[in-house]
């Protein structure tokens, strides 16, 4: 049994006529009798009465007409979805994102925008450390991922394609004497004590900032570690240390809490939008373009 088999028999069951289907389906009558008489054989089943006057349905006829329309309705579908899939418009896409990324205006703009132009696309969204996101893409666990630089090896597979830069801002208690400036110098921080995510975190922060304090003099002591911004943000308030993140985490309000700018010019993260280098998938493609173009949109 083909498809061709169920459209020959739908059209004749609709008209109830074999000469008007036959028209209908741009064919001869006769072999349209005889692509139903081959049905009925395959079928082991009588679908038509038909005499010289009238052609009608069996019970056996009726049932098989409403699978048959189901069939051809999701072979239909299917063909629709493999063709949107084919322009990167319907599928599932996995996309990670470090923990600061949502607290850019950016981040919102682009998955709502792609969610809007492809709403048959499934968006999987995970938080995850940079590290680990490059290896999950390696892996061919996540299609894409909002990252900040590595500072550190990672797969030589992996695509990274600069979206925007994004300040340093220092994170202090506000009773601290520091917090009394506009703008603080790396230098100034030597001597603290400094709250930041473990090591072992997979994060590009962490090395960063050891190389920027190496580079004017000192290495920063690690005062205490914690896993989240938030509770970075939280062990500050608590008088634990001070940090250093991305400057979109100064929409997290904290009473004892305030951010200042760091004055070195170096100071600064970009947000890049990692991707196998061998990528293929129209789907990644398609997020990759409007990612782009959304980042140019900010720069004008």
């Amino acid at each position: 049994m083909e498809l061709r088999h169920l459209r020959y028999f739908v059209a004749v069951a609709e008209e109830l006529h074999f000469t008007r289907a036959a028209e209908r389906l741009h064919i001869g009558q006769p072999p349209l009798s005889q692509q139903i008489q081959a049905l009925e054989a395959e079928l082991g089943a009588q679908l038509f009465e038909r005499n010289k006057r009238s052609v009608r349905l069996t019970e056996a006829g009726r049932l098989f007409l409403d699978d048959a329309r189901r069939i051809l309705a999701l072979s239909e579908q299917a063909a629709v979805t493999a063709r949107r899939a084919q322009r990167g418009e319907a599928g599932e896409l996995r996309i990670g994102f470090t923990f600061s990324t949502p607290f850019t205006p950016y981040f919102a703009t682009v998955i709502n925008r792609y969610r809007q132009q492809f709403p048959h696309v499934t968006l999987t969204l995970h938080e995850m450390a940079t590290l680990h996101q490059l290896e999950a893409i390696s892996g061919r666990t996540m299609d894409l991922g909002f990252v900040r630089p590595p500072e550190t090896t990672y797969p030589s597979d992996i695509k990274l394609t600069q979206l925007r830069q994004d300040p340093l801002f220092l994170v202090l208690p506000v009773a601290h004497a520091l917090a009394a400036k506009d703008a603080i110098a790396i230098a100034d921080m030597a001597g603290e004590g400094f709250v930041m995510y473990p090591k072992d975190a997979g994060t590009g922060i962490y090395p960063q900032i050891f190389r920027l304090c190496k580079a004017v003099g000192f290495v920063p002591q690690v005062a205490q570690e914690a896993g989240e911004a938030s509770t970075i943000i939280g062990l500050v308030a608590a008088g634990c240390g001070i940090s250093v993140l991305p400057a979109s985490f100064d929409r997290i309000r904290m009473d004892g809490v305030c951010y200042r700018p760091i004055a070195d010019p170096q100071a600064t993260t970009s947000l890049l939008l990692a991707q196998r280098e061998e990528e293929t998938s129209p789907l990644v493609a398609a997020f990759v373009k409007l990612a782009e173009e959304a980042a140019m949109e900010e720069k004008e």
